[in-house]
């Protein structure tokens, strides 16, 4: 077992204990050499299954499948270390909750976030299945489904896949989940293939949308709408023909259930039946529509000045409730969105709980705020939230700088493509967005050798940052310092790199020094701030042995 502090090839020092499982215990892991965070995975070479066989090489095994893959909704592995008695798999932390976790919290989720999961779950099984060869799943169930800070998800666990071979007409073992695996999962009954998973996706979301666990009593898939009558009728029919008995009754492909999920509200039977007695009805609804309009525009127009002004009173308030029932009443609306997130900067950190809450909110809105002209105003606004005060997976030893980073990715990115160049603070979103983005692929740059050049434009960005942030009276110290902090941090992690970039030592020893001078006039306020500029100067020396190092005459 690997112990806490501990650093596994000079390289990835272990930070707590995660996860554990039957045969494998995963741990939380930084870089220290590019201040990022991995997940690592530890496999005893002795560890057996529940049929008593000796995993490792299906864990190798699993590890290389995983490797060769490329989506977003995957994790990637990028490191394989064969060490004494155990085998360590390094491979993304996904930050997040399982789903699993939130059904146990929060119970049924809304119909239209579990369809938009649904679509993404879809979407994800489809590459798998059209790999070459098809790698099925067989393992979907909430637990395994990782839901991000940005609203989007990851399927984890691969524990059990293996690849479609068509010669097979039986799996040998029984394998999957009990109560989310499909018929043909338990041994002898079939060969699991694509429909496997879309059995178990069905299943799935039956306990996403009706909170019902179908691994306890009535241990019954019923009627979606038996539980909640307001359910689609549409969502109903397509989760029954998921998980029927016979897989020729389901669906065959990912991409005939990827078709129905879109098109959901169309095979409702309400929404046939309102079809149907449309025609009927039209020529009644014609005649009544005159008498109707003027009682119609009357009501609206109450409703309308009802809302504003609950709404306008609401925003005027200084308390988060007051905030998110005004976003209920008017959910594209700036302003109790800038207030909200004022909020959360109260206390200087940005809780998993917090971005949660916010998530919830914005979410369901996405594309109709997608139309609005105002959306990069607050998507930029949000990418800053997350890049300086998220919290998740700060730790006492640790800072979390590059995971705020990568969080913050898709707002600026927003801010950028829904934005106008005409916007004040249009480039330092490019520049944001940029910088995130370094942060996220060098490591897998390194690892493939292809990092080369990918230096001077981090660096120039770097520049050009500190520079708008120093001209903004009204950035605050947190904003100035963590900028500072990422700067020292990489002249301390890439000096050598700048150098074969064709960076000087002059151009490197400039940008020290405004750092260091820089940071000696911010004036601190708060404890955090206090501890962030004392890191920063504690810092200094070793940065400038990193440009010494890198530039000595060979």
């Amino acid at each position: 077992m690997a112990k806490i502090g501990s650093v596994i090839e000079g390289k990835y020092e272990i930070l707590k204990l995660i996860g554990r499982g039957g045969m494998s215990k995963v741990y939380l892991a930084m870089d220290k050499r590019l201040n990022k965070q991995w997940a690592v995975k530890e496999i005893e070479k002795r560890a057996r299954d529940k049929n008593n066989e000796v995993i490792i090489q299906s864990a190798i095994d699993e590890a290389n499948m995983i490797k060769r893959l490329d989506h977003p909704s995957l994790p990637r592995i990028v490191d394989i270390i064969d060490h004494d008695s155990v085998i360590y798999v390094i491979m993304d932390y996904i930050e997040g909750e399982p789903l699993s976790n939130i059904l146990e919290e929060y119970g049924a989720q809304p119909q239209d976030l579990v369809i938009e999961w649904a679509i993404q779950l879809c979407e994800v099984l489809d590459y798998l299945h059209t790999c070459d060869p098809p790698i099925i799943y067989r393992d979907m169930k909430p637990a395994n489904v990782m839901l991000k800070p940005d609203g989007n998800i990851k399927l984890i666990d691969f524990g059990i896949a293996r690849e479609f071979k068509d010669q097979n007409l039986a799996d040998t073992v029984s394998l999957g989940t009990k109560g989310y695996a499909a018929p043909e999962q338990f041994g002898g009954k079939g060969q699991t293939d694509p429909r496997t998973d879309i059995y178990c996706l069905g299943v799935t979301l039956y306990h996403l949308v009706t909170g019902k666990n179908p691994a306890e009593p009535p241990y019954e898939l019923y009627p979606i709408r038996y539980w909640n009558p307001q359910l689609s009728g549409g969502l109903e029919r397509i989760i029954q023909k998921c998980t029927q008995l016979n897989p020729e009754d389901r669906y065959q492909s990912c991409a005939e259930l990827l078709y129905a999920l879109h098109h959901y509200e169309e095979i409702d039977d309400v929404y046939r039946a309102k079809q149907k007695s449309k025609l009927r009805a039209f020529s009644i609804v014609a005649g009544a529509a005159v008498l109707s309009l003027a009682v119609g525009i009357t009501g609206h127009a109450m409703k309308n000045h009802t809302n504003n002004a609950d709404y306008d009173n609401l925003v005027q308030m200084t308390d988060k409730e007051a905030y998110l029932k005004a976003i209920d009443i008017k959910p594209t609306d700036n302003d109790a969105y800038l207030k909200l997130l004022s909020v959360y900067k109260e206390d200087a950190a940005f809780s998993v709980e917090e971005s949660a809450e916010l998530m919830k909110k914005i979410n369901p809105n996405l594309q109709e705020f997608y139309e609005t002209p105002h959306y990069a105003d607050l998507a930029f606004e949000i990418g800053k939230l997350y890049w300086y005060y998220y919290d998740y997976g700060k730790t006492e030893t640790s800072d979390n700088q590059v995971t705020r980073m990568k969080d913050s990715i898709k707002w600026f990115e927003d801010a950028v493509h829904y934005g106008s160049k005409e916007k004040d603070y249009y480039e330092m979103a490019v520049i944001y967005r940029d910088i995130g983005k370094f942060n996220r692929d060098i490591t897998l740059h390194i690892e493939e050798a292809s990092d080369t050049g990918k230096y001077a434009p981090y660096l120039q960005n770097m520049k050009e940052l500190m520079k708008l942030i120093e001209n903004n009276e009204d950035e605050n110290e947190i904003v100035k310092l963590e900028l500072y902090k990422l700067a020292i941090n990489a002249i301390e992690s890439y000096s050598r790199k700048f150098k074969l970039d064709g960076i000087s030592e002059k151009e490197i020893r400039s940008v020290y020094d405004f750092i260091k001078k820089s940071t000696n006039k911010v004036d601190v306020t708060t404890d955090k701030t206090h501890a962030i500029k004392n890191e920063i100067i504690e810092r200094f020396d070793t940065a400038e042995k990193a440009i010494e190092n890198a530039y000595r005459e060979e």
